[in-house]
């Protein structure tokens, strides 16, 4: 039953849509002269910062350089970073790392043999030097439980938790001249029912997409919202068939989104076909210690040859104490569904990491919309190129927040107040009893998206994906203009309209770059340039 409460409206200087780093951060920095809106899907505390096991990378090490960042990002990228983005973000990286130290994040530190305490800095994958900032195994915890403190104590800052946006208020919708951003129709689970938000300015800042996926390590929140807004909006997208995969996340209903690190198969780990065999040596010399892109594909292709619903990694083979010492962590979670890592193999899958498109900005994050702004894993900087490199994620939602402060700071003087926004209709919807319209669809996308647009793809797969997501979004489109919304129906509406924006990137590459692998074109390109897309006006 629908209460029967009026909708509020919501009036406020900047609304932020995310709360994650890149959305606390933002808030923050505008809170001290703005009056500023955070909304949050879920708890405050959830999304992708929260699990991030990575660091954060900056130039902090005096044998180090910004030159050096910038290179070794360049090379990750695959040819296809923006060289202008990777400059702006190496050179603005450390500035951004003390800000959060200033926020009160525990980085790690020792004492020097000078007596002084210094950062502790890691290297990863693709660094040449050591230039990671980190808490430990779980420095995303440490950032967003500081920026989530800071942000609940600052009396500028309204939180709405528990709320999704619908969609952004633009000029075209409100029958305007205007390419400009006005506010959000947002919708209040508590009530059930879909409040506005006005706004001088909004910031998108939701996150990525790899919810489309059958298998991902992101929590339930990332399901490309912002994505699918800004595009309906009229933003552009770029490189969206650029989709990071982690080769093994636990394999398990009562454990979602476990990432089983990298490090187990550096200890000796072996991976293995459900009969026991191993495989990796038949795909590369360097067998499980092959780059990731290798190893994710690897598996997918036994996976897909064999029928079978998982492969497996396989430690047990070490001392017990050994296992134990190096991989608590693991195995305490194992062992919670039942499986012993020191006497039996893992069940693992790979899944869908991090997505390197997104809405197109510039240098100040600002979109193809007056007012609209867009930062973090939603927005394509032209960082990451056709592949991410370790820790430039959580440190390109920082430097970005802090650009996007910069501006919006400096427009809101001028910008005029907003208009009197049109309160929701729903007056010739019903409530809908076909739930189960919504889930069977879910599943149904998430699957094809996983066996036709996943590790690796052919154009026979992707005509089939594009097929079945324009049947399924015709049927959405038909369901959502007759029956109430509700949080399931928004959710698969975006990703619906994420996933066909990936296809369509996906089918516009004649290449495999990076984590896009076609093989009908199993080669690069001499002359490589983003996927771009453009909404129809």
């Amino acid at each position: 039953m629908y209460p029967m409460t009026q909708p509020k409206e919501y009036l406020c200087d900047v609304l932020i849509i995310g709360s994650g780093a890149a959305g606390l951060s933002l808030a923050l920095q505008l809170a001290d002269q703005a009056k500023v809106i955070v909304l949050s899907k879920g708890p405050l505390r959830e999304g992708s910062t929260l699990y991030a096991q990575g660091g954060i990378a900056a130039v902090f090490d005096e044998n180090d350089s910004i030159a050096s960042h910038v290179n070794d990002t360049l090379i990750a990228g695959a040819g296809l970073c923006e060289p202008a983005a990777v400059q702006f973000t190496a050179e603005h990286a450390k500035e951004a790392m003390e800000w959060l130290i200033a926020q009160g994040v525990p980085f790690d530190q020792y004492l020097d043999t000078d007596g002084s305490m210094k950062y502790h800095l890691t290297r990863e994958g693709g660094h040449s030097h050591r230039r990671i900032l980190h808490a430990a195994d779980a420095t995303g915890r440490a950032v967003q439980i500081t920026l989530v403190d800071q942000v609940k104590n600052h009396p500028n800052i309204q939180l709405l938790e528990n709320y999704n946006a619908i969609d952004l208020l633009t000029g075209k919708k409100l029958g305007l001249d205007a390419k400009r951003c006005y506010g959000a129709y947002v919708w209040n689970k508590a009530a059930s029912q879909v409040e506005t938000i006005q706004a001088k300015a909004v910031a998108l800042a939701t996150g990525g997409a790899s919810k489309v996926y059958l298998y991902t390590s992101n929590p339930d929140v990332a399901s490309g919202d912002g994505i699918a807004m800004a595009w309906r909006a009229g933003c552009r997208v770029a490189n969206m068939e650029f989709n990071q995969f982690h080769p093994t996340s636990l394999y398990h209903p009562a454990a979602p989104n476990f990432l089983i690190t990298e490090a187990m198969r550096g200890e000796g780990a072996y991976l293995k076909r459900p009969d026991g065999s191993r495989f990796m040596p038949d795909f590369d010399d360097r067998a499980e210690l092959a780059p990731r892109d290798i190893v994710a594909r690897a598996i997918d292709f036994e996976m897909k040859r064999l029928g079978a619903n998982s492969v497996f990694l396989d430690i047990s083979h070490q001392p017990k104490d050994f296992i134990i010492e190096h991989f608590p962590t693991i195995y305490a979670k194992c062992l919670s569904v039942g499986i012993d890592i020191t006497k039996e193999a893992i069940p693992v899958v790979p899944a869908a990491h991090y997505t390197c498109g997104g809405v197109m900005t510039n240098l100040n994050g600002q979109t193809d919309l007056d007012n609209l702004y867009a930062i973090g894993e939603v927005a394509y900087t032209g960082l990451h190129g056709a592949n991410r490199m370790a820790s430039n994620s959580l440190l390109e939602c920082i430097v970005f927040a802090q650009a996007a402060a910069r501006h919006i700071l400096s427009e809101l003087v001028s910008t005029q107040p907003t208009l009197t926004l049109p309160a929701w209709d729903d007056s010739r919807v019903s409530n809908s009893d076909e739930e189960v319209v919504i889930t069977h669809n879910w599943h149904e996308l998430r699957l094809f998206m996983w066996d036709y647009v996943g590790i690796v793809r052919t154009d026979k797969r992707l005509e089939r994906a594009l097929h079945r997501v324009e049947l399924l979004k015709q049927e959405i489109h038909d369901y959502y203009s007759h029956f109430r919304i509700s949080h399931n129906l928004l959710e698969l509406r975006n990703l619906v309209q994420v996933s066909e924006l990936i296809i369509r990137c996906a089918m516009q590459r004649k290449e495999s770059r990076g984590l896009h692998y076609n093989l009908d074109y199993p080669e690069q390109l001499a002359d490589s340039k983003p996927s771009i897309l453009t909404p129809q006006a």
